[in-house]
């Protein structure tokens, strides 16, 4: 049986707190479920901060980020805040974690970049002591990256037994460990190389999502039909030359007109174009929750409200 559809908009910057919650007022009229923030060492505004002023200047809008870089604190830290903006939400916190793949931003802040396999074996040991602080009780947890001693987290976050955590990435060994771990699975293209260069396309095939979604499952097993899949789509083209505009934007990443449309990565056409391919790919890979850009996000609002929870 397939999930309701819901959507949110990655967002990052403002230029005040009045402006924040402008955007943050308008996200939530036009339909949307959610609001997510990158967390990048650039030019953005600090995630956690932000998408506190964005739950208080809304009502019922989720916050979380996509996603977290476990390596940029320590989770009995981030336990602590992200246990208080669940609180200070009123239970409205998704809990987006990855291992880290943005090179600049290790080398400009001078933290070591690992490997990919210990940064993700960093991040599933950082996963453990977040739910075991999220906890009714004093946690241990003695591991190869992390140790905790016998620490109370606190606050507890609303959401019993935890937020729902969501874990987005594109590797094979990333995503079956998602699968084990997540309540929501975000899937991407695999951005190992430190950053996003043109061969992005070869990753973001329809085939390749196919793909991708296979090793969700084989890491899920038996609780696969329990996780909500997501996407977050990085071209949204609403027009009526639905070919046209496919062809200019597929060569920029390597692919042809017919491969662009059908990557998930993309959305191009007429909101019931849209609306269309957003029912075919959830028959096909079980993507219910949708996550487009600020700049989209009005002219996509056609499509959220066809859509959404249907």
């Amino acid at each position: 049986m397939n999930r309701p559809f819901r959507f949110g908009v990655q967002t990052k910057s403002a230029t005040s707190k009045v402006a924040w919650a402008e955007l943050v007022r308008k996200i939530e009229d036009r339909g949307y479920s959610s609001i997510t923030m990158p967390d990048h060492l650039d030019d953005q505004l600090a995630p956690t901060v932000a998408l506190m002023a964005a739950a208080d200047a809304s009502e019922l809008l989720r916050i979380g980020a996509l996603v977290w870089c476990n390596d940029y604190r320590h989770p009995a830290v981030f336990a602590k805040e992200a246990a208080t903006l669940d609180l200070l939400s009123d239970g409205r916190l998704e809990l987006g974690i990855g291992a880290g793949w943005m090179k600049s931003d290790y080398e400009g802040a001078g933290i070591d970049y690992d490997r990919p396999g210990t940064r993700i074996e960093r991040m599933i040991e950082a996963v453990e002591v977040l739910k075991g602080l999220f906890g009714d009780k004093p946690f241990s947890f003695d591991g190869e990256h992390y140790r905790v001693t016998n620490l109370n987290g606190t606050p507890k976050p609303v959401q019993r037994p935890h937020p729902p955590f969501l874990m987005g990435g594109g590797g094979p060994r990333f995503l079956r460990l998602a699968g084990q771990h997540a309540d929501i699975v975000g899937i991407n293209p695999n951005l190992s190389a430190g950053a996003i260069t043109t061969e992005i396309g070869s990753d973001a095939t329809a085939e390749r999502y196919a793909e991708k979604v296979s090793w969700v499952r084989e890491g899920a097993g038996d609780r696969f039909d329990n996780i909500e899949l997501q996407v977050r789509t990085f071209f949204v083209i609403m027009t009526d030359d639905r070919q046209g505009a496919a062809e200019s934007l597929a060569g920029g990443v390597g692919l042809t007109a017919e491969q662009g449309l059908a990557s998930p990565l993309a959305l191009v056409g007429t909101p019931s174009q849209i609306a269309e391919d957003l029912r075919e790919r959830r028959e096909r890979y079980g993507f219910s929750y949708i996550v487009v850009g600020e700049d989209e996000f009005e002219p996509f609002a056609p499509v959220v409200a066809e859509l959404t929870g249907t």
